[in-house]
Formats: structure tokens, C-alpha cells, sequence
């Protein structure tokens, strides 16, 4: 699994769990190897597993729009999903074929080495958070073990209820600020003008009297006196702290 091109040969072939019977086409994933976004769902469905790609039924047209909405298109991003295969009926995906896939979407992380890993939908979440609830950890980025991750929910629930859409939308909205701030976190800090100073620099001569470096009195006049009664010590602020071993950022 050098490459991306070798570890999708390898999925189209991979018949370690019970799903490769049922399969039409695996569904390895798809993207630039260098993208900044990795999008991680939770298995194909009827269309992905016709086609072979993912999210490219209903809930794939509302990634697409919600990708619009942020000025980006499926192009610049990779998708793919905890399992490569259709659950029959499109079910939960088992513990154990979770576990089959898992070596090939630890290499897609890898190789893609992303700033940040969007996880749609519950599965995909407990991957990275396990225990947590996906209505309480979405929209909020964590880091975990150097990974970026910043859990939504799956679009195929935006496409059920209203409720849900608006929240999806509304997590979206966060992701180009998100993607700033880790663009210059991973900047390494310029250092070219630390304790060095311009060719033309020159200290200024020292005054000719101690009281040449006084300000000048102000017009008593023109001088309102200060009240302290509208002055107000900062409020005091809580933060919902993570579970250790994971950063919150936002």
C-alpha cells in the first residue's frame, strides 16, 4: 500500500470480511492525494456500490451542495468511508468488518495526510471519540493523536429531517475558518527577523536633559476625571474541557 493507486487495487480485490460476497464493486474511495479535507463516512450505499464511488447518490448531491456553499467542490477533497463494501440492506456495518477495513483507511490517512478529517455520521465519529454522542461532539474540533477532527453528521440525516439539515449547514459554515487556523498552524514560524536587525538600524541619540523625555502636561482644562465606577473586572469563563488525552481547539 505504497500509493493510493495500489491501496484502491488492493480494496477492489480485498475479500478479508464477509461483505466482498454481496458487493457489486468495492468502493476504495476517491480524491486528490493531496488534499487538505478528508471526508470519512460509513459505507456505501445502493448507488455507491453500482458505481463504485462514494457519495454519489441523494445524500453525495447534498455533500456536493453543502461543498458549494463553502466555495469548494468534491475535487478538491477525498472521500471515503469506514467500510469499502455495501452492508446488505444497507445496514449497520459489524464490529468485525469495521476492523477488516480499518488497515486501509489508516493508510488513506497516511498517504493523504490531511489538515483536517471531517467525520460524517456517527461511525465514523466513534472511530476517533469513542463513547461520545454525535449530537454533543459535532461542530467542535478536537485533536486526537495529531489528527484534526471535527465530527458532523451524516448528510443522508440532513436529507430527513429539518432539523438536522440546519445543523449540518450551520457546522460547514465553520470550515473555512477551521481550515485557516491549521493552515498557520502547519507554517513553520519564521525566524529571519528574530534578534537581527535591519542593516540601516541606529539607536537614537540620548536626550540632552532628563526632562526632554517627560510628555507635556495636559490642559487641565480639556481633562475629564476618570470614573472607576464603570470600570469592571474581566467575567469569569468555563470551559467545557475535553476527555484527556484530546484537545479542543474550538
Amino acid at each position: 500500500m505504497d500509493t493510493l493507486e495500489n491501496l484502491v487495487q488492493l480494496v477492489k480485490n480485498c475479500t478479508d470480511c464477509p461483505l466482498h460476497s454481496s458487493r457489486t464493486n468495492a468502493v476504495p474511495g476517491e480524491g486528490p492525494a493531496d488534499a487538505e479535507i478528508l471526508f470519512i463516512g460509513e459505507g456505501p450505499g445502493f448507488h455507491e456500490d453500482r458505481q463504485g464511488r462514494p457519495f454519489v447518490g441523494p445524500a453525495g448531491n447534498f455533500l456536493e451542495e453543502l461543498l458549494q456553499s463553502i466555495g469548494m467542490t468534491r475535487d478538491q477533497v477525498y472521500i471515503a468511508n469506514m467500510v469499502k463494501c455495501r452492508p446488505p440492506n444497507n445496514r449497520d456495518p459489524a464490529p468485525n468488518e469495521i476492523s477488516a477495513c480499518s488497515k486501509f483507511l489508516d493508510r488513506q490517512i497516511e498517504l493523504i495526510d490531511p489538515l483536517l478529517i471531517i467525520t460524517l455520521g456517527r461511525f465514523s465519529m466513534l472511530r476517533f471519540l469513542p463513547g461520545q454522542s454525535i449530537s454533543r461532539a459535532r461542530g467542535r474540533l478536537r485533536s486526537v493523536n495529531g489528527r484534526q477532527i471535527f465530527p458532523i453528521m451524516h448528510p443522508a440525516a440532513g436529507l430527513r429531517r429539518q432539523e438536522m439539515r440546519s445543523a449540518i449547514e450551520e457546522d460547514f459554515a465553520k470550515i473555512p475558518g477551521l481550515l485557516d487556523v491549521l493552515r498557520m498552524q502547519a507554517e513553520p514560524a519564521s525566524t529571519d527577523s528574530i534578534n537581527e536587525q535591519p542593516a540601516d538600524y541606529a539607536v537614537d541619540p540620548a536626550p540632552s536633559s532628563l526632562w526632554d523625555t517627560l510628555p507635556a502636561a495636559p490642559d487641565s482644562a480639556s481633562v475629564e476625571p476618570q470614573s472607576t465606577e464603570s470600570r469592571e473586572e474581566p467575567a469569569e469563563t468555563h470551559t467545557d474541557e475535553p476527555p484527556p488525552g484530546q484537545q479542543r481547539l474550538f
